[in-house]
């Protein structure tokens, strides 16, 4: 076999250098948003079992609500790489701004919806009649922290389309910080209870979006950005979101489709698949951290109108994406009898989650290459296929998942009908990669 030539891998040596500098601070930001449920689950559940379970429903609304904005940092990270390639800073913090603006707008929205239909959200999710009325708490006192919930989103893709990915590690750790010991004062030092949990979650929350307004806005100084409201600008970003909008929901009913599906087949399934579920979401983590370079990267290289570069990247991130996939993947397998003990001690719930487990880790490859192809593609700019893309999964999806329990599969099956609608993915993006009609250079696309 003969040797790649020296530019080549030079190249190859740029392009690692330049996913590792962006995906491992990525990953730390990334598990930022989960622990701070984890500390507040903490915190409150040593109140009682009905606080804890208040805040149970209350957190799982208020990740469902953000989780729906993900695009304000997915369509910002694209938007503002591709002026950083083409060599605008100025149009990139601009295009930032707007971003941050519909942020806003956004977050006045949904607290506009949220404090009156409180008390109807918590029922439909059918909190009890003790947990109630502390998820009513937790829920009204936090949605006022859920504009800067998504001012974070907006300035992060901002910060990851300059290229910068430790300023958000820096902020989220923290954040993380501050709301632990404003939790333990506010919970315990002040007696506030649950309400003492959620007002110190908002304060973080506003000191996370105010560390990144101050960055954002003296960058629009240096570089001489203007920082109003631009109503055009504001409609671009909600225009180039509103596929990735798309994308999310159809993903979202994918993962609450295979947890109705699971719950149905009995408690012992529901409960290894909650398992699984969260095990599945770190490695998700994980693999996003290499999506999130090829974001920042791909847009890069677009701006200045550099396709080949483009295509070198994404053949290096793919890579990248497989052998963490192999990796991740023999991570599972190695310590899944010590993993799953530390969730419970059921043997019952153990024995159904093992062999699901291995259907999970033989399909991290899979989903190396989906998250990996996912970001590119964002990068890009290349919304719309990406939206109609993960319809056609979900179509694909939904009567597979729903057929399980009805030809007597357990969890392990519907796994394997999880690892089918990955396959799917990978397949409708490895095809349009090949066609390499994502490549629209330009600062715009």
């Amino acid at each position: 076999m003969t040797q790649a030539p020296a530019a080549t891998k030079a190249a190859r040596r740029r392009h690692d250098r330049e996913i590792v500098a962006l995906a491992v601070p990525a990953f730390g930001a990334l598990v930022a948003e989960p622990l701070f449920v984890m500390a507040d689950s903490a915190i409150v559940g040593h109140l009682g079992t009905a606080q804890l379970a208040g805040l149970g429903v209350a957190s799982a609304l208020l990740m469902t609500a953000v989780s729906v904005f993900v695009f304000l940092a997915y369509a910002t990270t694209a938007a503002v790489s591709r002026r950083v390639g083409a060599g605008d800073l100025q149009a990139a913090i601009r295009q930032g701004m707007d971003g941050i603006w519909l942020a806003l707008l956004l977050g006045a929205a949904v607290i506009a919806v949220a404090l009156p239909t409180a008390p109807a959200l918590v029922d439909l999710f059918g909190a009890s009649d003790t947990a109630a009325p502390y998820a009513l708490t937790y829920l009204r006192i936090s949605s006022l922290g859920i504009p800067a919930m998504l001012v974070v989103l907006a300035a992060t893709g901002v910060l990851r389309g300059l290229q910068d990915t430790r300023t958000p590690l820096y902020v989220a750790i923290g954040g993380f910080v501050a709301n632990a010991l404003l939790n333990v004062g506010l919970v315990y030092g002040a007696g506030l209870g649950i309400a003492g949990s959620a007002w110190g979650t908002v304060i973080a929350q506003w000191a996370m979006a105010a560390v990144y307004l101050f960055v954002v806005v003296r960058g629009a100084r240096r570089h001489g950005a203007s920082l109003l409201p631009d109503l055009a600008g504001i409609r671009a970003s909600a225009q180039a979101g509103a596929p990735l909008l798309v994308r999310t929901l159809s993903l979202r009913a994918i993962l609450m489709i295979a947890t109705a599906v699971a719950a149905r087949m009995g408690d012992e399934d529901i409960a290894a698949h909650q398992i699984i579920l969260s095990l599945w979401s770190l490695l998700a983590f994980a693999l996003d951290a290499i999506a999130i370079a090829g974001q920042a990267i791909i847009g890069r290289y677009l701006g200045a109108n550099d396709p080949e570069g483009a295509r070198a990247a994404c053949r290096r991130m793919v890579q990248w994406g497989i052998v963490a996939g192999i990796v991740l993947g023999l991570l599972v397998v190695l310590t899944r009898p010590l993993f799953i003990p530390l969730f419970t001690g059921d043997q019952l719930v153990q024995d159904t989650a093992l062999p699901a487990l291995v259907v999970v880790a033989l399909s991290q490859p899979i989903c190396g290459i989906v998250f990996v192809l996912d970001g590119v593609l964002m990068g890009a700019g290349d919304g719309p296929y990406l939206a109609w893309a993960m319809i056609a999964t979900l179509a694909v999806f939904t009567p597979v998942a729903l057929l399980v329990p009805a030809l007597g599969g357990g969890l392990t099956a519907l796994w394997g009908a999880m690892t089918l609608m990955m396959t799917v993915r990978m397949l409708t993006l490895w095809l349009r990669s090949r066609s390499g009609r994502w490549i629209v250079t330009g600062a715009t696309r």
